[in-house]
């Protein structure tokens, strides 16, 4: 096992994943920017290595600097968490090549994950459902129109690099395919890395469940399915609460999806934490693959809930070559879930249209009870700058059924007291009262309705 961790993140990521590093004996590094100097994470790691200035490419995306930090401080792995560097196959690479070790899967499995047409085509060879759609890139307009016209309205457009739903847009007629594919177009230029436009287009489907399967590549090549997060609370196509187990799948939809996350992992020789995202037909019980997240994901905490299993902790003994520290059956089998987790994302944003809203933070005073969790990025005095995604915390819940789940997490929010930063609290506590949420029947569109 290496004794040194550098955290190539920052915010509440960083201070989670530099918890379990301290808690496992190891030494935990982080970088920083000027503008998170006096953020949580830097004061609680072992050591704190200042970047540069506050703008992602001068600091937490300068590749050249963060390999300095490993030289100068030492560092013997890298933990990239999720975002910047995350998906960088040419980062992963380099941190390789400089003799550290990679906390992560392969630089080969994240460049063949990474693009969404070859990872819909690597998943489809493998026998995992992938919805009708286009198999080579869409670059111009005319093909666009060509393909949706065989594939039947309303189509999904989306670049072809890039996550987080950016640059996503849903096209029902050709005029609205035209608008979509211009917005797809210039988010595949910006996270394309040049060459023009990549666009990948297929079949929408109406009233859909976005359900996503936690998956963990153990060293030795066996791939665990840890279970479901259904993560169709969104806006913007951004997630913005999850749960599981999901309240919209039956027992056999989860057996098949289990197993086609599985084969997925198998596919790509997959190592460590993973994520196989689908949209899940709900009316008819069935799935699609979307995409795959080859990282650690922000909202891991509720797996971690029903499972007792510390994600990280295990990224670490993969990384190290070493078994995970909770048992495996014979042929593979994880541990079976208990109870049910709910994680809501707690954001500087406006609760009504969701722009950011930095400041800085006059009152915060955290909720505390019997399955409450807390991951968060910022104390009192603290600013939640413009620079970076305004997550402040995420606020997890777990309970013996989801009745109780979402009681205590009426009763965390309520109790969550932020001032001087917008923030989206009293949205969260509106969905817990909503009605279709409640019932659990809901789907990707249920914050549009919600605001409509």
């Amino acid at each position: 096992m290496f004794e040194s961790v550098l955290v190539a993140n920052r915010g509440e990521i960083a201070r989670r994943i530099v918890r379990t590093v301290r808690s496992m004996g190891l030494r935990a590094i982080v970088v920083h920017s000027e503008a998170d100097s006096d953020l949580p994470f830097v004061r609680e790691a072992d050591e704190a290595f200042l970047l540069g200035g506050s703008a992602p490419a001068h600091s937490y995306l300068d590749t050249a600097r963060v390999l300095e930090a490993c030289r100068l401080t030492g560092a013997q792995a890298v933990h990239p968490g999720y975002g910047f560097l995350a998906e960088n196959a040419v980062f992963a690479q380099a941190v390789m090549d400089a003799g550290l070790v990679w906390i992560g899967p392969s630089p080969s499995a994240i460049e063949r994950l990474g693009d969404k047409i070859n990872a819909r085509n690597l998943m489809e060879r493998a026998g995992v459902p992938v919805a009708a759609g286009t198999r080579e890139p869409v670059t111009v307009l005319a093909q666009a129109l060509e393909a949706a016209a065989g594939i039947g309205y309303p189509v999904m457009v989306k670049a072809a690099a890039g996550g987080g739903g950016i640059g996503m847009g849903v096209a029902r007629d050709e005029a609205g395919l035209a608008k979509a594919f211009e917005t797809a177009s210039r988010a595949a230029e910006r996270f394309g890395g040049g060459g023009g436009p990549a666009i990948l287009l297929e079949r929408y489907i109406e009233r859909a469940r976005h359900v996503e399967v936690q998956i963990l590549g153990l060293a030795d090549g066996t791939v665990l399915a840890l279970g479901e997060r259904d993560c169709s609370v969104q806006r913007r196509h951004q997630k913005v609460v999850e749960e599981t187990p999901s309240p919209g799948i039956t027992p056999e939809l989860r057996e098949r999806m289990l197993a086609a996350a599985v084969r997925a992992g198998e596919a790509v020789g997959y190592r460590g934490a993973g994520t196989v995202e689908c949209l899940v037909d709900a009316a008819a019980q069935d799935f699609v693959f979307l995409e795959m997240n080859t990282r650690l994901q922000v909202e891991h905490p509720v797996t971690e809930l029903v499972t007792g299993i510390d994600l990280v902790e295990q990224q670490l003994l993969i990384a190290a070559g070493e078994p995970v520290s909770f048992p495996v059956a014979p042929g593979g089998q994880a541990v079976a879930p208990v109870g049910h987790a709910i994680e809501l994302r707690v954001y500087a944003e406006d609760p009504k249209r969701f722009f950011p809203g930095p400041g800085k933070i006059d009152v915060w005073e955290e909720p505390a009870g019997p399955g409450i969790r807390l991951d968060s990025g910022y104390v009192v005095g603290n600013t939640v700058t413009p620079f970076y995604d305004p997550l402040m915390a995420k606020l997890c819940v777990h309970g013996a059924d989801r009745a109780e789940a979402l009681s205590r997490a009426r009763a965390a929010v309520a109790a969550f007291r932020v001032e001087g930063p917008k923030n989206n609290l009293p949205f969260c506590a509106e969905l817990l009262d909503d009605a279709e949420f409640v019932s659990g029947d809901y789907d990707t569109g249920l914050v549009t309705r919600m605001r409509s």
